[in-house]
């Protein structure tokens, strides 16, 4: 029997109303406000992420939406009690979003290389017709962070630097700060996955 392939479903953007499905208690919903999927528990350090996205004019994309996937402390995804995965929706004021979660784990690449500790970051967004998919390397590793497979990919070196946080500690615990530009000269870093 031959092998039939289903079509791809052309993408939409995600709309002003992405928030009411993905996050409801973000879009002013009553519903299920106990939930904060921007809070990550699980053993390991205690890290903050902050950050705002602009668009090609250097406007804040006030109304994205945002998701982190990553490892556990021990670098483990799929790791029983670490879920691994946050959204958070930006602020409709200023588009500043903010997540809490653990230093993730050194994670090994395919060919066994270890890769620099870096967290996932998905965007979705009115007008963008696919979520862009990132990474948020940590910068205290520098050797870690040049030796990486997935930066080293990057064939202009200047651009690697979009995707390295700044740490700007908080007095609780440490916080790195990653700000993501949509369109322009310093435009972040997006893979196609």
């Amino acid at each position: 029997m031959p092998v039939e392939y289903l079509k791809e479903t052309p993408s939409q953007t995600g709309g002003p109303y992405v928030h009411i499905g993905l996050l409801p208690a973000a879009a002013g919903l009553a519903t299920r406000t106990q939930e904060n999927p921007h809070i990550l528990s699980g053993a390991g350090e205690r890290i903050r992420l902050t950050g705002i996205v602009y668009d090609g004019s250097g406007h804040a994309v006030r109304d994205a939406l945002l998701e982190i996937w990553q490892a556990d402390a021990e670098g483990r995804h799929n790791a029983g009690d670490f879920l691994g995965w946050g959204r958070a929706a930006a602020d409709a004021e200023t588009g500043e979003w903010m997540f809490e979660t653990i230093r993730p784990g050194v994670v090994r690449w395919r060919d066994g290389r270890p890769q620099a500790r870096h967290i996932s970051l998905l965007i979705f967004a009115r007008g963008i017709n696919i979520h862009l998919h990132t990474r948020i390397y940590l910068p205290e590793e520098k050797e870690a962070l040049e030796a990486d497979p997935v930066l080293r990919s990057i064939e202009q070196v200047g651009r690697r630097a979009t995707l390295i946080a700044e740490r700007t500690d908080a007095v609780d615990m440490p916080t790195y700060r990653f700000v993501v530009q949509l369109q322009g000269d310093a435009e972040t870093v997006f893979f196609d996955m």
